[in-house]
């Protein structure tokens, strides 16, 4: 017959089980303190960096990105104020603060044009315009962090990707399935037809003219009947090529 634990042995067990507790403790806070000074040695490294390479990153969007990924490896975030020791060193929030203003202008500008979706291509060639810079020294990586900034307007400002674009929405427009299948479709071209709709989706009519006039209403698309085929055009103006927008008048 076994025997039961006595008094003694649970109170051994349960000091045994305290101290390894506290052994576990001590041993978490060890590596904490030492993932924190690990840390705080390398923003220090990292600033004295950025110190060095400070022309390198205002003046070379690759070196810039590769920059931006080496803070967020280590929770850093250049652009979190236009205050501080990072901007004083670099001064790239007030670039970013600039990048994102225009952008806002841009998309307010053209909203008649593609009711409130564009290019993030072409975004990026009327930032390009309107800054008289090449298009080598701001990257789409710049336009992207930018408007990853302009979230705290509220609704509107993302971008999303349809196809192979990837578009910046300065409106809160929901796209559901069928919007997005059109303007995927359109990438080729710049514009629809009922009968193609028809034809490559497999809908049936009404189900394409529904779409097709939901897209209307929010003002991304525009209507072409100027044809010998009678056929009608559904223009997409934000996901046309930029040689089709480039007689638009600069922004």
């Amino acid at each position: 017959m076994r025997r039961r634990a006595g008094i003694a042995g649970l109170q051994s067990a349960a000091a045994a089980r305290d101290q390894y507790r506290l052994v576990g403790e001590h041993v978490a806070k060890v590596r904490t303190d030492l993932m924190k000074e690990q840390l705080a040695t390398f923003r220090t490294q990292l600033e004295d960096f950025a110190r060095k390479h400070k022309n390198d990153i205002k003046k070379n969007p690759t070196f810039r990105a590769q920059f931006h990924e080496m803070c967020a490896k280590v929770g850093v975030d250049p652009l979190a104020s236009n205050k501080g020791v990072w901007a004083e060193l670099l001064g790239i929030g007030d670039f970013y603060y600039e990048l994102g203003v225009q952008i806002v202008e841009i998309c307010i500008a053209t909203r008649s044009e593609n009711g409130g979706l564009i290019n993030l291509e072409e975004l990026r060639t009327r930032l390009c315009r309107r800054r008289r810079c090449s298009r080598e020294s701001l990257s789409e990586d710049d336009c992207l962090r930018a408007i990853s900034k302009l979230k705290v307007l509220g609704s509107g400002f993302e971008v999303i990707s349809i196809g192979r674009k990837r578009l910046v929405r300065s409106v809160p427009t929901e796209l559901n399935r069928d919007h997005n299948e059109i303007l995927e479709l359109a990438q080729a071209q710049g514009f629809v037809t009922v009968d193609q709709l028809e034809q490559t989706l497999s809908w049936t009519s009404g189900r394409a003219i529904d779409a097709l006039q939901a897209l209307l209403k929010e003002g991304l698309a525009m209507i072409d009947d100027g044809h010998r085929d009678g056929r009608r055009r559904y223009w997409f103006p934000c996901v046309a090529t930029i040689s089709t927008t480039s007689g638009l008048d600069d922004v």
